[in-house]
């Protein structure tokens, strides 16, 4: 493609800079069409009272980061199925966000799809994505332990069945495990969506660490799709930075989350993605403390969840929150890349 094919490094740079411009170009026109629609933000009357202000912000953002994403990678032409199944996980979980969006701006309300419904949704596409994985893009249920050099086997109990004469394996145990990565992953990125620029700029910068991660393996689709993926980010942030123009909405939060975890399975660092994307288990936890602390004793520990709310709660500012969580991002990020780089060496 554009002879760039002897240049696997160059194209990733590439791939960086369409997404970045496309979505640069492109997010006027559909901020325009949201607000001439009346699609706005729902703001939570439960949360800080300096975010009233963005009660009808533009949001479903997430569709056009998606968009980009998606045409980025097409249009690069470098494909793989392992990649393939990412974008469609990618894409299905965005779906799910969206009609979750949609629902919030037809009821004018915070709150969309019952987290019963978006669970049951999320387990399906985990259960699809999971066998496909396995039996159409040929990948080990073997999980890697960091820093012991001891795999674990997810495939220990296994079922398998005949369709159209076709063996299809279930790894049960497996399924289990992606199926926790993607809601974990989709619902902490979901949780960390609550700042102007928070959730695009620590999903630009893990991806970055994804990229690399793909480089490392020779799997160049694979670093091609996350490096879409940051520059769509980076794109999105022209806008999205405080005070934003427009926000990603659950169409982009849980579409995002969704690849991350998607990328973490094919790239078979499921537990090391806990370290790469350390800030949403930070952001989760917090979610998940509060609300066992306030059942069981009647008292919060943070004054407001997730976590980045308490540090607004404390007086930081929206842009002082943000730059701090994307250093905290870096970090991790950059400390699970390391820690890949050295047991590849080694192994």
């Amino acid at each position: 493609m554009f002879r760039l094919a002897q240049y696997p490094s160059y194209q990733v740079f590439v791939a960086i800079v369409i997404a970045i411009v496309a979505a640069i170009v492109l997010l006027p026109f559909w901020i325009r069409l949201l607000r001439f629609r009346g699609i706005g933000q729902q703001v939570r009357a439960d949360g800080p009272q300096g975010h009233l202000v963005k009660q009808g912000t533009p949001t479903m953002g997430g569709v056009l980061i998606l968009l980009v994403v998606a045409g980025t990678y097409v249009f690069l032409g470098s494909f793989g199925r392992t990649s393939l199944l990412v974008l469609a996980l990618t894409g299905a979980c965005g779906l799910l966000g969206f009609i979750d969006d949609w629902a919030k701006v037809v009821h004018e309300r915070s709150l969309g799809l019952t987290p019963r419904a978006k669970i049951a949704g999320q387990a399906v596409v985990a259960l699809a994505f999971g066998v496909l994985a396995v039996n159409w893009a040929g990948l080990s249920t073997d999980v890697e332990v960091p820093l012991t050099g001891l795999m674990l086997d997810m495939g220990a109990i296994t079922s398998v069945f005949q369709v159209g004469g076709v063996a299809i394996v279930v790894p049960w145990l497996y399924l289990g495990l992606v199926f926790f990565i993607i809601l974990s992953f989709s619902n902490a990125v979901n949780l960390t969506d609550g700042l102007d620029g928070l959730a695009a700029g620590t999903v630009m910068i893990v991806m970055l660490a994804y990229a690399g991660i793909g480089f490392r393996q020779d799997s160049l689709d694979v670093a091609l799709l996350a490096a879409a993926i940051a520059g769509a980010c980076i794109g999105f942030l022209w806008y999205n930075a405080y005070p934003a123009d427009i926000f990603m909405g659950d169409t982009g939060s849980l579409g995002l989350g969704a690849a991350i975890a998607g990328l973490a399975v094919i790239t078979k660092t499921e537990l090391l993605a806990a370290l790469i994307g350390g800030i949403y288990v930070v952001e989760a936890l917090s979610v998940v403390l509060q609300v066992a602390s306030f059942k069981l004793t009647g008292k919060r520990i943070f004054r407001m969840a997730p976590i980045h709310h308490h540090f607004e709660m404390k007086g930081w500012s929206e842009t002082k929150v943000m730059v701090r969580f994307w250093v905290v991002t870096g970090t991790l990020a950059g400390a699970g890349f390391a820690l890949y780089f050295v047991e590849s060496v080694r192994g």
